[in-house]
């Protein structure tokens, strides 16, 4: 989609990466924050950080559609969030890992890839289940 974001600037995607600090968050639902990129002139700059609203069923993918955001960048991610985000139009790449100098550096050369990135029901804080990482297979507790 490309549209005017009030400033005079053609802006042609938007895009959130999950992220702890500087990296690629393990759970799109459990990051710091949310990193938020726009497309704009062919080059991706990222535009502001957005604290997390809380992982609360259907708020996150709510909050990033308010903020018409196109594409989700995670590692791990439930099915339920999955579908909330097709239903929306929204396109999520999930399995990513790495940093978010990376992430843009494979969006702006249309090769960032997606992995296995399904997060086990019931893994996260907002399921009432007190863990400090996703039941991923190859998830180190704690990261």
């Amino acid at each position: 989609m490309t549209y005017d974001n009030n400033k005079g600037e053609v802006i042609d995607l938007k895009a959130a990466i999950a992220t702890d600090g500087n990296t690629v968050a393990s759970h799109f639902g459990r990051c710091q924050v949310y990193t938020i990129l726009e497309l704009q002139d062919g080059k991706w700059k990222i535009v502001k950080r957005e604290a997390n609203p809380g992982h609360l069923p259907g708020a996150i993918p709510q909050f990033l559609h308010g903020l018409e955001v196109e594409q989700v960048v995670c590692g791990g991610i439930g099915n339920r969030a999955m579908e909330l985000f097709s239903e929306m139009g929204i396109r999520v790449t999930a399995g990513i890992e790495g940093t978010i100098d990376m992430v843009i550096g494979q969006l702006a050369q249309g090769t960032l890839a997606g992995g296995e990135g399904q997060c086990i029901p019931g893994s996260g804080k907002g399921q009432g289940v007190e863990k400090s990482g996703c039941d991923h297979a190859n998830h180190e507790e704690g990261r």
